[in-house]
């Protein structure tokens, strides 16, 4: 795939910013599951469900599903690094964080997807943009994380860490994704194969852990958050994301996560009585500042501008 290929048309600047909507939901439901349902089991039904209506899915339209072992090894990785454990830190976050923080600190994906695409990618190097953004979003996770960074880490600390920990594994998963596309694998086969991957790895673990028939039965609040996590969130929402990541690169594909925080923050202001501090919204802007330096767009326009005048 040359450079050139890697660029955002209009049409994937839409699926984007519909993606963005998506996931930006996710925060929502978690918000909405985590006050009835513990971490692991969240997770499990989340990459469960979607599993199944993505199989569904496929069968109805006649194809088969993915039957190389040597692909279904990469589903198992995969699954690892863009399912179970940003997911499982998400969600852990969000029992002691706001969800609207937890989205502006996975706002920082793009930033380790830079380092990882210059390191592992031949066609998503570094630039001098992309140095500046990265600058500009680091300085943003330091004002987001502020005072707690100081002796004596408290809870909030911890649940902020394990976001950030969750936005460098996505962009793990986002160099590694590529690949699919390579071995000829479609963007609703490899949603689907990573997300059997995540379900099979979890699946042990909930059983052991939570032990979740032994929970009590979730209200229909906390169910129909779960199926709007699974259907639209993950199901649809990893369709969309193979489907840029294929077109655009990682690098490009990870801006989504700036436009996150503002779905998931309104959701979470109307829904969930959450608030927002000045703090969380200088964080913001200044990662925002980042990710229009990584993008380039708005420099070269304005050099192009300056070089007319």
């Amino acid at each position: 795939m040359t450079v050139s290929a890697l660029k955002m048309t209009p049409a994937l600047w839409g699926l984007l910013v519909f993606l963005s909507v998506l996931w930006g939901g996710s925060f929502f439901f978690n918000g909405v599951a985590v006050k009835e349902l513990p971490t692991l089991t969240i997770v499990l039904g989340r990459v469960s469900l979607a599993a199944l209506a993505l199989t569904a899915w496929i069968m109805i339209r006649g194809q088969r599903l993915e039957n190389r072992i040597q692909v279904w090894c990469l589903f198992l990785l995969m699954g690892l690094l863009n399912n179970v454990i940003p997911f499982t830190l998400i969600v852990w976050g969000q029992s002691h964080i706001a969800s609207g923080l937890a989205a502006i600190i996975n706002a920082t994906t793009p930033l380790f997807t830079v380092l990882a695409a210059h390191v592992f990618t031949r066609d998503e190097k570094v630039t001098a943009d992309k140095l500046v953004g990265i600058a500009f979003g680091f300085v943003g996770v330091i004002i987001l994380v502020g005072p707690s960074t100081m002796p004596g880490a408290t809870t909030d600390l911890w649940a902020q860490l394990a976001c950030l920990g969750a936005a460098v594994s996505y962009a793990c998963a986002g160099i590694f994704g590529r690949r699919f596309a390579e071995l000829g694998v479609s963007s609703t086969m490899t949603a689907n194969g990573q997300l059997i991957a995540s379900a099979l790895l979890l699946l042990p673990v909930v059983f052991v852990l939570d032990r979740p028939w032994l929970l009590p039965l979730p209200s229909l609040w906390a169910l129909n958050a779960m199926l709007g996590l699974a259907l639209f969130s993950t199901a649809l929402a990893y369709v969309i994301f193979f489907h840029i990541l294929n077109k655009a690169g990682a690098t490009n594909l990870l801006l989504v996560t700036f436009l996150i925080p503002i779905s998931a923050t309104v959701l979470g202001v109307s829904f969930l009585d959450e608030e927002l501090s000045v703090r969380a919204i200088a964080g913001m802007l200044l990662i925002g500042l980042g990710l229009v330096a990584i993008d380039g767009r708005l420099f070269s326009l304005a050099s192009s501008t300056s070089a007319k005048q």
